[in-house]
Parts: structure tokens; C-alpha cells; sequence
């Protein structure tokens, strides 16, 4: 059994949507993991947006609009007359459903309920669409098994339970439908993975199911050595190691999110990138196997802020670095980079909404330095410390670049490099140049 998921651009229209049909009826007993059609969850956070103002005829407006998006569909969708009026009756149950939020008190409750109607109709449309067509697909509902514990993390052991129940009970389907994205929390409210979660929903289930591979299908032909949206000459990267792909998932490489890997890597199943628009192509195959001495890809990660505190007095002071940390912890703010001198520490952070707090903290132990618009450029291979000569290759590159940090140590497979986002292109095309197209 094989799972394979497939973004919002790949149902985003009628079209697309039988598109995807002719790829997943080509063989029988897979699980297909569906998002929201495209727009639509954006849609849907308009809706919610409207609703936390209590300004129920902005949302009626945007609900409407969205409506007549999917009605519009079902005419080059369907053929019968049968399946348009299900089709049409779906649709109409769902934005009705979320109609009714207009009438009553908005909370973030509610907000999750109706982020995922996108989901529920998008698996909706695609279930009636291979029925009329012959094929015995069956939906088997996500908030059915898939669940998180009350650290918001998933509940692998119930997923199992759940999931292998729903699949036992229906072993003459020949497909399995089944929404990404959406989840019930440990107290059974419908909650979600967070954007980027249906990647997450294929991997838990190919893990829950002891898959042989888990395909994810988006609209570019696997990941890219660099950003082909900014850099040029790139070209797909055909194998990655788990680790490989989780630290360019992290540093900023679109196409797979990071949450991904895990379940995948820990049970051995491996991932394959792969593109709707060229189904034939090879795309990208993540596993195991290490390619020995090569640099795979670059990828960048933008809107970083760089603090440093620098405190000769306190520095080799016991405890100086714990203290540091305390304070990120205590905001609940990851650190990205960190690097270290006989008189200070610098690190730095993507997510800026406790700025103030975090600097007013670090002020007890030293004087705060703030650097912001940088960029992230990790640059990702088998970098073990004894192949030589791969560090001179990417500072060369960047000769001619003003490089603020650089990490490396804390992993065989990334080199980090800091730069100004406005060097960020500049950057980036070096490193193409000088690593992959000599």
C-alpha cells in the first residue's frame, strides 16, 4: 500500500481534480490524501477574520463568493444529473454549516471548525467524482482517527488503532479517500495540523499503516538544488537522505514541509516527491541512502533577526549560556543559529512576536545587539568534518558577500550561512555557479 497526497494545486480545478483521478485509479488499495482545493483555506481564514469582528455581512460576502467558486465546478465536473445534484448537496451542506457561524459567538473553536469544511468538500467532490466514474473509492473520515495528545502532538498508537479499523472494514474498496490538514485534539475538538499539515497527515498515516512509500504530489518536479523562483539554472535533486531533506524542509524549501520526515524516517518508508503536471517525471526520492561527498541543495530562509549579547564579565561564568537560553524558552522562541566568542554569544530567531521582551531580558546579562532583515542560506549535503575541502567551496562563492554568522558542527548535513535578505539573491546564484553548474 502506497500513500499519496496531493496540495491544493492539484485539485484546484475540475480539471485538476480528474487529472488526479487517472493518477490514483492507475492502481488500486492506496490511500489518497487530499487538501483543501486552492484559495480555499485562505477563503476560509477571510470568513473567520469577518466573524472575530462580528461583521457577519463581510463574511457572508466572502462565503458566498467561495460557494459559487465550487458550484461552478461541479458543471465541468460531473456528467449526470445524479452526481451534480449529490455534488450540488454537498456543497450547499458545507457553506450552510458555515453560514451558521454568522449568527453566533466566534471563538478560535469555531475558527478551526470552519477551516475545515476545505478539506471535508475538496475529498467530498473527488469520492463522488471516481464513483460516477465506476471506481469504488471510499472516504474514510480524518476526524475518524486522526488525533493529537494534549501537547498538540500526534497520538500515534490511536491513530493506528483507529486507522487500521477503518481500512479493515473496507477491504473491497479500491481507493481510500481521506482529508489532510484536519484532526480531532484530546478532548475531541476538531483541531488541525497547522499549515503545511497534510504533508504531516501522509506521513503519520504511512507510518500508522507501514507503507511502501509515501508520494507527495505538488506542482514542481521534486525539490530543486536552489530557489528556481529566484535562481537561475536549478535542477531537481533525485535522491536525498531523510536528513538532508529535513534540514532543507526547515531552512526554507517549500515543496515538503518540515514535519514530514519524521514519521517516515523513523519507520523507514520512503518519501517521493513527485509532480501532477509531469507525472512521468522522476521527481525526488527521500530515504535512507547517503550519496557520499556531495553537496545536494541550497535553500534560504527568510525574516531572521540576529541578537547578540556580548558580556565579557559573564561569559565563562557558570551557567551564563543556560540563562541565555532560559530566556528564548521562556518565550517560546526557537533559535535557528548559534555561534559563540570569548566574549559573546549570538543567535537568531524567525519568529519576532516576543522581540522586546526577549531583549529587555538579555539586558540583565549584557549589551543587546539587534540585527534584522537577514536570511538564512543553508547550504545542504554529506558534509562530514573529514571530506575536505567543501567549506573553501562555499566561502569562495560567497567571496564577494558580506557574511554576518556562519554554524556549522551541530550537523553532518548543513552548512548556515548569515547575509542581508537584500544579498540574499546574489548569494544564492553564487552558490549555484560555483557548487552545481561548474
Amino acid at each position: 500500500m502506497k500513500v499519496l497526497k496531493f496540495g491544493g494545486t492539484s485539485v484546484g480545478t475540475a480539471q485538476r481534480m480528474k487529472d488526479v483521478a487517472k493518477l490514483i485509479t492507475a492502481e488500486h488499495r492506496n490511500i489518497i490524501v487530499l487538501s483543501a482545493m486552492s484559495g480555499t483555506t485562505n477563503s476560509l481564514v477571510e470568513i473567520s477574520d469577518y466573524l472575530y469582528k462580528k461583521n457577519p455581512d463581510g463574511a457572508n460576502e466572502v462565503i458566498n463568493r467561495l460557494a459559487q467558486k465550487y458550484y461552478a465546478h461541479i458543471e465541468e465536473l460531473f456528467e449526470t444529473a445524479e452526481y451534480k445534484q449529490e455534488a450540488h448537496e454537498l456543497i450547499t451542506t458545507h457553506f450552510n454549516y458555515i453560514r451558521s457561524f454568522t449568527k453566533d459567538l466566534f471563538t478560535l473553536f469555531e475558527e478551526k471548525v470552519v477551516l475545515a469544511q476545505g478539506e471535508l468538500i475538496s475529498t467530498g467532490m473527488v469520492n463522488l467524482y471516481l464513483n460516477e466514474q465506476g471506481i469504488k473509492s471510499v472516504l474514510l473520515p480524518a476526524l475518524e482517527y486522526m488525533r493529537t495528545d494534549k501537547n498538540a502532538e500526534p497520538d500515534p498508537i490511536y491513530i493506528k488503532e483507529k486507522l487500521t479499523k477503518l481500512v479493515d472494514e473496507n477491504k473491497d474498496a479500491d481507493i481510500y479517500i481521506t482529508q489532510g490538514y484536519i484532526c480531532r485534539n484530546a478532548y475531541g475538538e476538531i483541531d488541525n495540523l497547522q499549515r503545511g499539515g497534510s504533508d504531516y497527515t501522509a506521513s503519520l498515516i504511512g507510518a500508522a499503516l507501514n507503507a511502501d512509500e509515501i508520494q507527495i504530489w505538488t506542482d514542481i518536479d521534486g525539490m530543486h538544488n536552489n530557489d528556481p523562483r529566484i535562481v537561475d539554472k536549478t535542477s531537481p535533486v533525485r535522491n536525498l537522505h531523510f536528513e538532508e531533506a529535513a534540514e532543507l524542509a526547515y531552512f526554507g524549501a517549500k515543496i515538503l514541509h518540515p514535519t514530514c520526515i519524521l514519521p517516515a524516517k523513523i519507520h523507514s518508508i520512503p518519501v517521493r516527491l513527485l509532480n501532477t503536471m509531469q507525472p512521468d517525471a522522476p521527481g525526488t526520492l527521500i530515504s535512507n541512502k547517503l550519496e557520499k561527498g556531495k553537496i545536494k541543495a541550497v535553500a534560504a530562509k527568510d525574516n531572521i533577526v540576529s541578537i547578540k549579547v556580548k558580556s565579557g564579565r559573564m561569559l565563562l561564568a557558570t551557567g551564563f549560556l543556560r540563562k541565555v537560553f532560559e530566556i528564548f524558552e521562556d518565550h517560546k522562541t526557537p533559535i535557528d543559529m548559534v555561534t559563540t566568542s570569548e566574549v559573546g554569544v549570538s543567535v537568531t530567531i524567525d519568529n519576532r512576536k516576543h522581540l522586546e521582551e526577549i531583549v529587555d531580558d538579555l539586558k540583565k546579562y549584557g549589551t543587546v545587539m539587534v540585527d534584522e532583515n537577514l536570511v538564512i542560506i543553508c547550504v545542504v549535503g554529506d558534509l562530514e568534518w573529514d571530506n575536505v575541502g567543501f567549506e573553501a567551496r562555499i566561502i569562495y562563492a560567497l567571496k564577494d558577500i558580506p557574511v554576518r554568522m556562519i554554524s556549522y558542527g551541530g550537523s553532518n548535513y548543513n552548512v548556515s550561512l548569515l547575509v542581508k535578505a537584500s544579498d540574499k539573491q546574489r548569494a544564492l546564484q553564487a552558490l549555484s555557479t560555483h557548487l552545481f553548474n561548474n
